[in-house]
């Protein structure tokens, strides 16, 4: 059976429980040694007392001068002995020899113990063993009338009669003592169970491992990681989310607002309103993020959000170029079938006997995609870009757009890498022909692409409804769309490769009514 490891709220409790235990007793062995001490004063201090006034008696002295001072001091020290719960009132000649004592058959034998000081006439307490056990006792002189010592008292209380006044007082040590001890052990069971709550219950080697992982796991994760604490700070951010969000290594973030945090604007929006996000498209800066965002609990308890992002800035790069194929397939497919309608219609008139009709039909479709090929070809000797314009071409025509390549365009070769050129011009024309769709003909869209003093220039006009002068920089820089959530990435994205490059774009509207979307990227100069 494996060992049961103890958590640390168990440890705790033991570790306090045996402190608190230890201090209570060291307290109560403090108490009664002090209480002991007290005890041991007091009676000193009753015995000096008593032998003072037995000292000064007058019938004392009196009887110190009889020829028999026993027969008048025996009784005379039962009397005061019990009077005073002392032990024994003894009254004795300066030889020793006594006079009075508890037990009469000691009278008349010497005393024993020290009666130097009172012989010198310094009355004092001492604790000696006599004949009836370790005492503490005082030793007083008795002097005449003419101040001479005439005889000594000496009155004592034996060790054990102190001792049983002292453990009559343990009763009152213990109900003192156990009340404390009950409410420390209380106290420190309460803040065990407050740490077992807050500690799951788990033991020192299992917090370890647990922070050795948690921290493996932050520092390696391919996700975005930002945790917010239910009063929206930021309580972490791990490596990957600093990279995504333009945060250097040493920026200062934990534990601050997160309006205080140099965030991307449309990740502060996310994380300042709490609310659930799953797989959301977001701006920050150059990327295009994935966002997931939701709200943590702990046994119904609100602790905060956690937000994971994924960079899906490639992705959504090769996603564009897989829908200018997908749509030059649907185009060729479409082509494919409207051939072979027309083929059957040019064989059925050459069957009836009307070839000039026949002739005619067949090549007027061709001649019309032959001049766009051939335009498109002359102008565009790239072919990534050659292509992607065909494609658009096409399914600008499934739409009943015209979409036309300016005469000016010319392009013999990519100055840029092919995938950022084509992130520009694919987007620029799906968005003219996303603003076309729907409007009243003539539905037209035009293309220009070429190099002027050391900068490319893509200009895409559209004859649809315009643009808000007031949103042109939102269309660009926070993929702010006319359409439907979710969507309006595409000139986001174009945002992104103009600041790439250090480019710029505008937005302006023709006097015939279109509206020219125009980027400017710089040639990269060759080296000398």
């Amino acid at each position: 059976m494996a060992r049961r490891q103890w958590s640390i709220a168990g440890q705790l409790f033991a570790l306090q429980a045996v402190v608190v235990t230890l201090l209570v007793l060291a307290g109560a062995a403090a108490a009664a040694v002090l209480a002991r001490s007290d005890s041991q004063q007091a009676a000193r201090e009753q015995v000096l007392a008593v032998a003072q006034t037995v000292a000064h008696s007058p019938e004392v002295r009196t009887a110190l001068a009889s020829p028999d001072p026993s027969a008048t001091l025996r009784p005379y020290g039962d009397s005061v002995q019990k009077a005073t719960k002392t032990d024994f009132v003894v009254v004795m000649a300066p030889d020793r020899t006594r006079y009075s004592h508890p037990n009469h058959a000691r009278i008349g034998q010497p005393f024993i113990g020290d009666i130097g000081p009172a012989l010198a006439g310094e009355p004092f307490t001492v604790t000696n063993v006599g004949t009836l056990g370790e005492s503490v006792r005082a030793v007083v002189p008795v002097y005449d009338d003419d101040e001479r010592i005439i005889g000594l008292v000496s009155v004592g209380i034996t060790t054990k009669v102190i001792n049983r006044k002292l453990l009559a007082q343990v009763p009152v040590l213990l109900y003192a003592a156990g009340p404390a001890l009950a409410l420390a052990a209380t106290g420190s069971w309460l803040l065990s169970r407050r740490l077992r709550r807050q500690t799951h219950g788990l033991g020192p080697a299992q917090m370890t491992r647990m922070y050795e992982y948690y921290d493996a796991v932050l520092h390696s994760v391919r996700e975005g990681l930002v945790v917010l604490t239910r009063d929206r700070r930021v309580a972490l951010v791990n490596d990957e989310g600093r990279r995504l969000l333009g945060l250097g290594d040493d920026a200062a973030v934990t534990d601050r607002p997160v309006a205080a945090v140099d965030l991307p604007p449309a990740v502060a929006e996310l994380l300042a309103s709490g609310r659930d996000a799953h797989d959301e498209p977001i701006l920050a800066g150059d990327r295009v993020l994935v966002a997931n965002q939701r709200t943590t609990r702990f046994e119904g308890t609100v602790l905060g959000s956690v937000l994971t992002l994924r960079d899906q800035t490639d992705l959504r790069n090769l996603a564009s170029e897989l829908d200018s194929v997908r749509a030059l397939t649907e185009a060729l497919q479409a082509q494919t079938h409207e051939a072979a309608n027309r083929m059957h219609t040019v064989l059925t008139l050459m069957e009836l006997g009307r070839a000039d009709e026949a002739v005619r039909l067949a090549t007027r479709d061709l001649e019309l995609a032959q001049q766009l090929t051939d335009r498109v070809v002359g102008a565009v000797t790239e072919p990534a870009l050659a292509a992607l314009l065909l494609g658009k071409s096409a399914r600008a025509g499934e739409r009943g757009v015209d979409l036309v390549v300016d005469p000016d365009c010319r392009l013999d070769d990519s100055p840029l890498p092919t995938t950022d050129l084509l992130t520009v011009v694919g987007n620029l024309v799906d968005n003219a022909l996303e603003a076309v769709a729907g409007t009243a003909p003539p539905r037209r869209v035009r293309v220009l692409v070429g190099t002027v003093d050391d900068q490319l220039v893509v200009r895409v006009a559209d004859s649809g409804p315009g643009l808000d002068p007031e949103r042109v920089a939102d269309a660009f820089r926070r993929g702010w769309s006319t359409k439907s959530a979710g969507r309006g990435l595409g000139l986001a994205l174009v945002g992104q490769v103009v600041r790439r490059h250090g480019g710029s774009s505008e937005v302006d509207r023709t006097d015939d009514g279109e509206t020219v979307f125009t980027v400017r990227l710089p040639v990269p100069r060759e080296p000398r």
